[in-house]
Parts: C-alpha cells; sequence; structure tokens
C-alpha cells in the first residue's frame, strides 16, 4: 500500500468505530474505542488502514506521496459533524441581542420587527453571491475550529424566490470548500409579515409551491419545520413535513424549544430523523421518539444566548434516547464553535465528556443520514479527522474556551495546521 497522508504515532486515537448502523444510547456513548500509539493512512480521500501505529506501518509497502505526520501526546477525533445550523443569511442582530440583555423574550423581540424577520429582511435584499460569501466565512471558521460536516438550514427568505436563493447559495459552498454540506428547507421558519394573521395561507404556500420548486430542483436533502406556539401549531407542522415526504425529502423538526407543544410526538409519528432543541418536550414525547428510533439533536448553545433552562440531556441518555449535540449557529445564537457547545454539554447539561464527544461525531452523522461515510474513523469512511492539542478526551471539556486545534484534515487534505514548513 502506498498512501497519499499517513498520520503516525498518534498518542490517543478515539475511533468511534462499530456505530455506523446505529447510533449510540445509553453507557456505549461513553466507549469511544481508543487506541494508543496509534496510525491512520490515507489515500485518494478515503481511509485505507487505521489502527496501532507498528500495524498500520506494517501495511504501508512505498513511502507515502507526503512525509509521515506524526502527532505524539496529541488526540486524533473523527472531524466534528454540525448537525443543526443556519449557515446562510445577512445581516447581525446585535440589537435584538440588546433587547435580549432588557429581558424581553424571544417572542416579544419577534413581534418587535426583530428576531428572524429582521434577518429576512436583509436575506431577502442580498443576492445569490452575498449569501455564499457570508456563509463561507462562517464556514472556514468551522473548519479551522475541527467541523468537518455541516448542516445549512434555509429559513430567513419566506417566499419561493428567496428560499431557493439561499439553498442555491449552500450549493455554491460546496464548490469552494472541502466540508461536507447537507442542505435543509426550512420554510416554515416563520410567518412573513404579507401573511400575517393568514397563517394557514402560508402554509399552503409552503406545501403548493415552495415544496415542488426545492424537490424539482434536489435543493435539500431535508425538510424542516418551527413547530412553535406563535410559530406553527402541531396541525400546521404536519401538513408540511408530510407534503415534504411526498416529495422525497427526509425530515426533521424544531420542537419543544419554548412551549411544550408536541413537537416531539409529532416528530416521532411523521418518522422524523432528528428532532432538535426539547428543552420543554414532555416524557411521553420523548418515550414516543424513543419507540421511533428518532435521534434528540440538543442545542446547548441556544439556552445559553436565551438564557433559559437546557434540555434534560442526562434523563434522555439514561432512558436509551440516541443524543446527538449541534451549535444552532444562526444571527439569534452566534456560536460556530462545537468546542463551547460541547463543554456546555458537560457543565450544563451534566453529559460526560465521552458522550459529548459521540454526540457531536457518529451520533450527529446518524442526525444527518450520513453514518456510512462520516462520524468515525474507519477504513472506507471519508478521511475527516481533527488533530488536538490535548491528551484525552476529558481534557477537551475541561479547557473550555479556547480552541485546541493542532491539524484538520477534510476529505484527506490537510486544511489548517500548526505543523512548520
Amino acid at each position: 500500500m502506498k498512501p497519499d497522508l499517513l498520520l503516525t504515532h498518534i498518542g490517543q486515537l478515539a475511533t468511534l468505530q462499530g456505530n455506523s448502523l446505529t447510533p449510540k444510547t445509553g453507557e456505549s456513548m461513553r466507549e469511544l474505542s481508543v487506541i494508543e500509539d496509534a496510525a491512520i493512512a490515507v489515500k485518494d480521500g478515503l481511509i485505507v488502514a487505521v489502527g496501532a501505529t507498528r500495524d498500520v506501518l506494517s501495511q504501508v509497502t512505498e513511502e507515502p506521496a507526503l512525509p509521515a505526520l506524526e502527532f505524539p501526546d496529541m488526540l486524533a477525533l473523527p472531524g466534528f459533524v454540525d448537525s443543526h445550523t443556519h449557515l446562510v443569511f445577512a445581516g447581525s442582530r446585535e440589537n435584538d441581542f440588546t433587547m435580549k440583555l432588557a429581558q424581553k423574550t424571544y417572542m416579544e423581540i419577534l413581534r418587535a420587527g426583530g428576531g428572524i424577520l429582521n434577518t429576512m429582511r436583509a436575506t431577502r435584499a442580498a443576492s445569490r453571491d452575498d449569501l455564499s460569501r457570508i456563509a463561507f466565512t462562517f464556514a472556514s471558521n468551522m473548519l479551522s475550529s475541527g467541523t468537518t460536516t455541516i448542516e445549512a438550514k434555509s429559513g430567513y427568505g419566506l417566499n419561493t424566490a428567496d428560499e431557493v436563493k439561499m439553498l442555491e447559495a449552500v450549493n455554491s459552498l460546496r464548490q469552494r470548500l472541502p466540508s461536507v454540506l447537507v442542505s435543509t428547507f426550512l420554510g416554515a421558519h416563520a410567518v412573513p409579515p404579507e401573511f400575517e394573521g393568514k397563517t394557514d395561507a402560508y402554509v399552503n404556500l409552503v406545501t403548493k409551491q415552495m415544496i415542488p420548486a426545492v424537490a424539482k430542483q434536489s435543493l435539500a436533502k431535508f425538510c424542516d419545520v418551527f413547530c412553535e406556539k406563535g410559530a406553527f401549531d402541531v396541525e400546521q407542522s404536519k401538513r408540511i413535513l408530510l407534503a415534504a415526504k411526498r416529495a422525497g425529502m427526509k425530515l426533521k423538526v424544531h420542537a419543544d424549544e419554548i412551549a411544550q407543544l408536541g413537537g416531539a410526538e409529532l416528530a416521532a409519528e411523521v418518522g422524523a430523523v432528528s428532532a432538535d432543541h426539547l428543552l420543554m418536550a414532555s416524557d411521553d414525547g420523548l418515550e414516543a421518539m424513543l419507540k421511533a428510533g428518532t435521534i434528540a439533536t440538543l442545542l446547548p448553545a441556544t439556552a445559553f444566548s436565551l438564557n433559559t433552562n437546557y434540555a434534560d440531556a442526562r434523563k434522555m441518555i439514561d432512558m436509551g434516547l440516541p443524543v446527538a449535540l449541534a451549535t444552532d449557529f444562526n444571527p439569534n445564537c452566534a456560536n460556530e464553535s462545537l468546542f463551547f457547545t460541547l463543554a456546555l454539554a458537560c457543565y450544563k447539561m451534566k453529559m460526560h465528556p465521552r458522550e459529548a464527544i459521540a454526540a457531536v461525531t457518529i451520533n450527529a452523522a446518524h442526525a444527518l443520514e450520513l453514518e456510512r461515510t462520516v462520524g468515525s474513523i474507519e477504513v472506507g469512511k471519508r478521511a475527516d479527522i481533527v488533530i488536538l492539542d490535548c491528551p484525552n478526551p476529558e481534557y477537551l471539556a475541561y479547557r473550555f474556551g479556547v480552541n485546541l486545534v493542532h491539524t484538520v484534515i477534510a476529505g484527506g487534505e490537510v486544511v489548517n495546521t500548526k505543523l512548520g514548513p
């Protein structure tokens, strides 16, 4: 074997192997399949060998295209998977931030013309190239922090042309970044001003015009909906999700973030791949998700930015529900870092650091139905690897507030490194 890239003498390598068919749950979330003094061989962007350094080197018959890279006393993980972001938008919301500091609620800010509608106006005014350029900066920051797979939602256009424009901007990013990008249609993010008081009419627009337009161009793998008091109720959300399902999209739900509306139950009923947020989810809703195999994607930075209670991750893990973590990067939660997300999950949701690592790698991959290609370091998968300046998995959450990345490899390409020339 002549690899293109050879990583050797890695202090600890957490492969997360063995869960490419089903996500990690319960006690297995702490089992990271750690190899000491490890090595990884990469060819044509894929992992071709992984194991102890001596074992991998025994398979190498010719020198790699590049000199072997050594990472003693460091930790290697699969590239992080951010399974819930609002990557594409224009404008910013520092004025909303000051309103939050004045104790205004999310829905009060929305009613005052801020929030999603603020971003809607800026996004509608931006061109597709403008949106792609702005999103490129965000995605590049994420990549430098070890995030090699990013889900990106629409949801700030709130009409057919601008929702399509946002998804086209995601497509254009695929030509410029080595990251894996997954598109999600979120036309049902809010009711735009022109449909104020006519939510059902807007739902008709989403189901009869937006979804067919998105599906015709194959612009989105998933459809999401903001099932929430003041946005879309359970029946309206169900109409949208079932229309998207008939159009060939997989489903996600913004569920039970602000009020206990039944979003978790709805996600289970329609067969959603994940239900996200879940701060107010009922026990019945969580049980329904468990039976349906729906992944709980938790977004602790959102609770941090809203200064509210956190989702009960400990209960979800202990009951056997598969849990993923994501940034929820958006104009209201300007968090591009899964390092910060992971630390919050440990400090505020009582997750063990190893559980949190599983939640931002293999379980997050399952939340995007990419578990066969990313999320773990195994032969045949994409060579998405992050090397960290830390000695073990526990250190990653313990030393919060800093980017511990030493080297990022995406699709077999070294895209960021502290190695010398």
